[in-house]
């Protein structure tokens, strides 16, 4: 596809249940080898054991994702010969698609247990600004504030 033109933005409906764009993005990450009924499962089982309220585990879940999503982020830039890892502000999008990423991640590297309870203690976890989505946030916001000295490459 030629550089001049502009992709456009796929927009995503709202999850029928629980009128959620962000949940319905959750799903779709969560999805594994096209099973999208077994990804809607797994995630209204986890907001299930979050809240018996609908509105409770929504609000919940989205004040998860918005405490997990980064302001900024590293990006390698080759300079002279040398790699510079610069800072980049993010859009909120990109902000959201991370923290979304950040929570399924942490989720899928804890053992033992059904992915609905793991999912539902990282979503908790993450609602009260603890565990390792939360973690994974502010190391790369601790990355872009050590390489602050190379933002002026970022041009």
């Amino acid at each position: 596809m030629p550089r001049d033109r502009k992709i456009k933005k796929r927009i995503i409906a709202s999850d029928p249940i629980y009128k959620s764009r962000v949940l319905t993005r959750f799903i779709n990450r969560l999805m594994l080898n096209g099973s999208k009924s077994i990804s809607k499962s797994i995630v209204y089982d986890t907001l299930g054991e979050l809240s018996g309220d609908k509105k409770e585990a929504v609000r919940i879940f989205e004040s998860a994702v918005k405490n997990v999503m980064p302001k900024v982020e590293v990006r390698s830039r080759r300079v002279g010969g040398a790699t510079y890892q610069i800072p980049v502000p993010l859009k909120h999008d990109r902000s959201e698609a991370l923290a979304i990423r950040w929570i399924i991640e942490a989720g899928r590297r804890k053992r033992g247990k059904p992915m609905s309870e793991k999912l539902r203690d990282e979503i908790s976890a993450a609602a009260n600004v603890q565990g390792d989505a939360i973690k994974k946030r502010d190391d790369t916001h601790k990355m872009a504030e050590a390489n602050k000295a190379f933002a002026h490459f970022r041009f």
